[in-house]
């Protein structure tokens, strides 16, 4: 049986290791590209090709774990190219709470910042300091004064990240609203993709 290789956004790590371990998937080796190209969105489809012609050449069963994340639709053509699929949706908001949710939460709320995980856990780095209002507080008001509320989608149910998800809130000066997703379709597409074939077998790889 071939080896299966996810090749995933950095920033969905942890979420799809927790998976490997709960699933017991063991003939499995994710390849993570940097978090940070959510960034540089443009760079994406590039970065995926040569993890996808890589894979190509060791005869490798694959599965992107990406949404479209603001590659204006470049992802799947590249995906296209090599009969590869991701994960369902525009954004990893989607994978986690569904189109439908969000779509509503939208409709409810059209100045929504969300919070994922991954994103309460790097707050302080992406958000404060990257865009200076660490330095420069009134910042604040400028890139989020069309926001009203802040909606954390949560993996884990965690008090320690809840209660980091609200102080962020409060940092922004924005109402908070939490939600627990779970991994959403994340779990659903990779059970779907690796445990239907997968032997209980497990690695993982950068």
């Amino acid at each position: 049986m071939s080896p299966t290789l996810i090749i995933a956004c950095g920033a969905l790590a942890r979420e799809i290791q927790a998976l490997l371990e709960a699933n017991d998937w063991k003939a499995v080796r994710v390849s993570c590209l940097p978090a940070d190209l959510h960034n540089r969105p443009e760079r994406i489809p590039a970065a995926v090709r040569a993890r996808l012609e890589a894979a190509g050449q060791a005869g490798q069963r694959v599965f992107v774990a990406y949404a479209d994340c603001g590659t204006g639709g470049e992802l799947d053509r590249v995906l296209a190219e090599y009969g590869a699929e991701r994960l369902p949706g525009a954004h990893c908001y989607d994978v986690f709470a569904g189109e439908r949710v969000m779509a509503a939460l939208a409709e409810q709320e059209p100045g929504t910042f969300y919070l994922t995980d991954f994103l309460v856990h790097h707050f302080d780095r992406l958000i404060l300091r990257e865009l200076g209002i660490e330095r420069h507080p009134e910042l604040a008001g400028l890139y989020f004064g069309h926001y009203r509320r802040v909606v954390y989608l949560a993996q884990r149910d965690e008090p320690a990240l809840h209660a980091a998800a609200e102080h962020a809130a409060k940092r922004l000066g924005l109402a908070f609203e939490y939600r627990h997703t779970g991994y959403g379709d994340l779990e659903t597409s990779l059970v779907r993709f690796v445990g239907a074939s997968s032997p209980a077998t497990t690695g993982s790889g950068g």
